[in-house]
């Protein structure tokens, strides 16, 4: 490796992820900007494989991660999973949707375990997948333009890529409400809820990235200190006022008895609450309810191979050529996008308990589970 910057694309990918080095910098930047940087299974194993190498190679001592941009456009770090090839996947009962969430997670685990600085420029858009590859960062360096959300249940699947323990980590029932409601975060809030680190402003994010790739990075020492001389003072977090009558509604036993609190309180908060649930999937909301409630009581590793057991049971009725909520969701959203999606219950008293204790069983004796590798 030179110390000279030199723009290398993983040819996995086909340049969807690129490398560059400068000192002890290793600098990826997600390059699929007209998909706003979601994520590919090809580029899941070029983001495995780099980091691996990288994890190995002793003249790196840190990592930076980034999201191409899109000339006149919002900024996205990365939009989530490839939610298109998920629908197509599952329609042709391709087993390369199971590898898709295998090394997804995988990649997840190990990005939290990485044993040198990780740091995630998080600007614009970060959702589901984004989320997976940034919440394990050492350094989350949040915007004025960066949204995070985890919306899942908006397709009928659930918080994943360690969902269901991150948000399990916020404050109160926080975790619930962003898992069942989608809600999008701003800087202010992601980092009162302890999902982002430091904020840097939009306009002085550019000059940053130059910094990084180009002013001399002797050590991990002074990455860091390149990243934390453009610091400044987070926004106010515009949801802070609303954390009691979160804890109020969300600590509720189920979803049934959360639906009822919220539509007791008749305010314009609850009924823009219950709007944002009455979009997503039944199911999806009961799954990812119970989810992050099991994921204050498990490891990130323990969580992973759960999420792993979910989410092929929310594609398996696809294989037999069955309503699939998840492959339904995607549809409405983003094939034919009228979104009307007809959810299997529609309504959430006709959830049975019974369905949603198989979800959360392991398809797979515990030898041979995907993820039985993760510590």
């Amino acid at each position: 490796m030179s110390d000279t910057p030199s723009l290398i694309p993983l040819l996995g990918s086909d340049g969807q992820i690129l490398a560059e080095v400068n000192g002890v910098l290793g600098i990826i930047t997600l390059n699929r900007p007209q998909a706003l940087n979601a994520l590919s299974l090809a580029m899941i194993r070029d983001l495995r494989t780099l980091l691996s190498a990288w994890a190995q190679d002793p003249r790196i001592e840190a990592v930076a991660v980034l999201g191409a941009s899109r000339e006149g456009k919002p900024p996205a770090f990365c939009a989530g999973g490839d939610i298109r090839f998920f629908h197509t996947a599952a329609k042709a009962k391709d087993k390369a949707l199971g590898d898709f969430f295998t090394e997804e997670y995988a990649l997840n685990y190990e990005i939290h375990n990485y044993p040198k600085p990780y740091i995630a420029l998080m600007d614009g858009i970060v959702m589901g997948g984004g989320m997976g590859i940034s919440q394990g960062a050492r350094l989350r360096v949040l915007t004025e333009r960066s949204k995070l959300a985890m919306p899942e249940a908006h397709i009928g699947l659930f918080p994943d890529v360690g969902g269901g323990w991150f948000l399990a980590q916020c404050p109160g029932h926080v975790g619930e409400w962003l898992a069942l409601t989608g809600q999008a975060l701003g800087a202010g809030d992601a980092i009162a809820l302890g999902l982002g680190d430091v904020f840097v402003r939009g306009a002085e994010l550019p000059g940053l990235i130059e910094a990084l790739r180009s002013r001399p990075q002797p050590n991990a020492e002074r990455v860091v200190a390149t990243v934390m001389d453009c610091a400044e003072v987070a926004p106010d977090a515009l949801h802070q006022g609303e954390r009691e009558r979160i804890d109020r509604h969300f600590s509720a036993a189920g979803l049934l008895p959360l639906l009822a609190s919220l539509h007791a309180e008749n305010s314009d908060w609850s009924r823009h609450v219950l709007a944002q649930l009455s979009k997503n999937s039944p199911l999806a909301m009961t799954i990812s309810l119970e989810l992050v409630r099991r994921g204050r009581g498990l490891s990130l590793a323990e969580d992973l191979r759960l999420e792993r057991n979910l989410v092929h049971w929310c594609f398996e009725p696809a294989w037999h050529d069955q309503h699939c909520d998840t492959v339904e969701g995607i549809r409405a959203l983003a094939i034919d996008k009228d979104h009307q999606p007809r959810w299997q219950p529609s309504q959430a008293d006709a959830i049975e308990p019974a369905l949603v204790e198989r979800m959360f069983s392991s398809p797979w004796p515990v030898d041979s589970h995907p993820l039985a590798g993760l510590a």
